[in-house]
């Protein structure tokens, strides 16, 4: 029942694991999986839904269909938690996360080779459908093993703080993937209409961010390989305490936790890709003057957005999530000192009081007042992305103190990527549907968040303090 074969190497070459080694190693590791995963986000709102999905006329059918791919992937996270999170709890976090970078990043670079609709028919679709679940299954087994390579070496008392860098990926893999999108956007000829990707844009130009994907991984593997096993993991298999089957061993002994554990991050993955898939088609959809200017009719149930450009509204989005990632560090010493239950339910109410306030930020007339209606949008994004990173921050320490060492791998893998099925795979889809029955205006959008916010806080309101737990000694 032990892996002490497989593992004990590590236990020699413990010294080498230096406080700088595991911070870029748990850092660079998610910040190239989140920068694969948000260039497909990208791409869902911007190329997609005319390249994949050409055989409707119905532009909101297109972009729901390329929504439900998107979702795909939510999907094949908890499958992928559980295939990496069993061999991450037998083998170890190193061979583990070696292999969950690999899957992800092999995945996304085929997308970038994928023909399109109008070369080999509905095959496109259910391509682009196989390499989004490849995606989902290495992100589901990425993030756990990153976190436990950042919290498994912290010095005491450090955790939550510790536990920020491998979570500093998602921002900084947004910006990256965002920004490989604008420039090439930028570098391409322009046309007429600024809500409009380029010619060249839609023919080549999105398959560049998928295919340079590769240049990171490599890095990132470089980084992985040359860690080793930490303290608590090298104590399981001395103990004899591996798990034959962490999965059995987790809903046995920690089935309430995994529970308290899903839910705590359901607000977290709704606020952030209602932030960022769902604002990005709502910020770049045309307003009912863009549409008519010039005698043209308007289509039948048209739903507006703001009208900006893509080019802008991105760059907006960028200087939004930036409050993110600094805000994500800010929490961690928070979290460490007044405990990581009492910081998420303050800022678990934020953001259920944020809901409220989609129609204050985002349900003003670009076509009359322009300037105030970019203010109140920057404002949105500014405080939006504020709180995602101080409900996101703490997760990367709550979630493995949850679980004891020899199943924390699985427990907090399956925990965080069940959570993104309630909480993120059908919330762009769920938020277009809302817009839309809304008849333009998000306050429904809003509402939406608010009562997911609900759940998350009564999930924390159910649990208890983790940060003085022994969690190295934490065996069962």
């Amino acid at each position: 029942m032990s892996s002490s074969a497989v593992a004990e190497p590590s236990v020699s070459a413990k010294s080498k694991n230096t406080p700088g080694r595991v911070v870029l190693a748990s850092l660079i590791g998610t910040s190239i999986e989140f920068y694969d995963f948000y260039v497909y986000a990208t791409a869902a709102v911007l190329v997609f839904p005319a390249l994949f999905f050409a055989n409707t006329d119905d532009a909101t059918v297109a972009l729901l269909s390329s929504f439900a791919v998107f979702g795909v992937a939510f999907v094949a996270r908890p499958v992928g938690a559980l295939f990496f999170g069993h061999f991450g709890d037998k083998y170890g976090r190193k061979v583990t996360l070696v292999a969950s970078l690999l899957t992800m990043g092999i995945s996304t670079f085929i997308i970038g080779l994928l023909p399109t609709f109008d070369t080999i028919g509905y095959w496109a679709p259910a391509l682009l459908v196989l390499m989004r679940f490849g995606q989902g299954l290495g992100l589901g087994g990425e993030w756990s093993g990153a976190v436990l390579v950042a919290t498994e070496n912290a010095p005491p008392g450090k955790r939550a703080f510790w536990g920020t860098f491998p979570q500093l990926g998602a921002p900084i893999g947004f910006i990256i993937a965002n920004g490989v999108f604008l420039m090439i956007n930028w570098l391409l000829p322009h046309p007429d209409d600024p809500t409009q990707a380029s010619e060249a844009f839609l023919a080549w130009g999105w398959r560049i961010p998928f295919l340079v994907s590769a240049v990171m991984v490599i890095v990132g593997l470089w980084v992985r390989l040359s860690l080793v096993e930490s303290d608590s993991f090298t104590r399981v298999v001395k103990e004899g305490a591996v798990r034959k089957l962490p999965l059995t061993a987790v809903f046995k002994s920690s089935w309430r936790n995994l529970i308290i554990g899903t839910f705590a991050m359901v607000a977290t993955y709704s606020l952030f890709y209602l932030m960022t898939t769902f604002t990005l088609t709502f910020g770049t959809k045309p307003t009912i003057g863009q549409v008519t200017a010039g005698g043209a009719a308007l289509p039948a149930d048209y739903v507006s957005g703001l009208g900006f450009g893509r080019n802008d509204f991105i760059l907006m989005m960028i200087v939004g999530v930036i409050f993110f990632g600094l805000f994500t560090l800010i929490s961690g010493p928070f979290a460490d000192a007044l405990g990581r239950r009492k910081l998420l339910i303050w800022v678990t109410i934020a953001i259920i009081l944020f809901g409220f306030t989609f129609t204050l930020f985002l349900g003003g007339n670009a076509d009359d007042n322009p300037r105030f209606v970019g203010a109140m949008a920057m404002a949105f994004l500014i405080i939006g992305f504020t709180l995602m990173g101080m409900t996101f921050g703490p997760m990367g320490a709550l979630l493995p103190e949850l679980f004891p060492a020899n199943v924390r791998y699985t427990g907090s893998a399956f925990a965080y990527n069940l959570a993104s099925i309630l909480g993120a795979a059908v919330a762009p889809f769920i938020a277009v549907w809302l817009w839309s029955v809304g008849g333009g205006n998000p306050w429904l959008v809003g509402i939406y968040l608010s009562s997911m916010g609900v759940l998350t806080l009564i999930a924390l309101l159910a649990s208890k303090e983790t940060k003085d737990d022994d969690y190295e000694g934490n065996i069962q």
